[in-house]
């Protein structure tokens, strides 16, 4: 299926929020598993357990052999506790939360998602962690729990943008 650029089709955004949202409330009510090692918190407090809606933007770009493939761009989400809107995840990776606090992360190691279609759970550090607001305190975040987001396929038009709706559990650790 080919897409516009999500930026310039409003109907298509909102369908890909309405049914990432509709993923996160399946990954919150079937729960959360025994994490895999790679991305287990060895101790630690949890700070917040936040769900996230939203999308994996992919661009159309060329490859070192001038192909053209769908690369990852970027994520962008709304991070949901207790279904109101407390944030929002984008680039970064960046979490940013109505309270004015936000914080960044690294990936430190990854596991494979739960089917191919399942972008991967990850363990994040915190570059710098917060002083006050949501997640004060936290040095790691953990991605685990997620639906969706990954896109694969031939792509015709050097600067394509496609939007793969995703949902995914973020638990913030101190």
């Amino acid at each position: 299926m080919r897409s516009t650029p999500w930026k310039s089709d409003t109907a298509r955004l909102v369908f890909v929020l309405a049914f990432a949202g509709s993923l996160a409330a399946n990954a919150q009510a079937q729960g959360a598993e025994t994490l895999p090692a790679t991305v287990a918190a060895e101790a630690g407090v949890r700070v917040a357990k936040l769900q996230a809606a939203g999308a994996q933007i992919y661009v159309c770009a060329k490859n070192a052999a001038g192909g053209l493939n769908w690369t990852f761009r970027e994520p962008v989400a709304a991070l949901l506790e207790e279904g109101k809107t407390v944030g929002r995840h984008f680039v970064g990776p960046t979490w940013e939360f109505v309270d004015g606090s936000r914080v960044e992360g690294e990936v430190v190691s990854k596991a494979p998602g739960k089917t191919a279609k399942d972008i991967p759970w990850l363990k994040l550090s915190v570059k710098e962690s917060p002083k006050s607001g949501l997640v004060a305190g936290a040095t790691s975040i953990l991605r685990i729990d997620t639906k969706g987001g990954v896109f694969e396929g031939a792509c015709d038009n050097e600067g394509e943008l496609h939007s793969e709706p995703y949902a995914a559990t973020y638990v913030f650790m101190k």
